[in-house]
């Protein structure tokens, strides 16, 4: 369980149920390990995903947002304003606002890796 202090907390990731997010398909799956509703954040998205072989999210962009995806496991195809990228563990990938992508599992195995969102909402004014 949680231990919580003055807000801050640590959490195993067992404790966080998957979810699949909308414009997330075929297993696309997430934990939301800390986001406003689950750990009161209010700048960072913070969570890991695991796609299963096919599995996506579908193109789209943020206005204001910036992400950024570390691939911890597996292979798959990152597009980025129509261009696809193969990406596998190790590989970090940023995204401005305003930049079309998309990612998805090509591979054999699970596409597991990490992504973090700043601000948390699209519609926040940019800094």
């Amino acid at each position: 369980m949680a231990e919580e202090i003055g807000g801050a907390f640590i959490r195993n990731i067992a404790e966080v149920p998957w979810r699949e997010f909308p414009n997330h398909f075929g297993g696309a799956l997430s934990k939301p390990l800390v986001m406003p509703e689950t750990a009161g954040s209010r700048r960072i998205d913070y969570r890991i995903s695991m796609y299963q072989p096919m599995a996506y999210v579908a193109r789209h962009h943020h206005k204001v947002q910036e992400q950024v995806y570390h691939v911890l496991d597996g292979e798959g195809l990152m597009e980025i304003a129509g261009k696809n990228h193969v990406v596998r563990k190790h590989d970090v990938i940023f995204l401005p606002p305003g930049v079309e992508h998309a990612i998805s599992n090509s591979g054999l195995t699970d596409l597991v890796f990490l992504v973090v969102t700043s601000p948390v909402t699209d519609d926040e004014k940019p800094i």
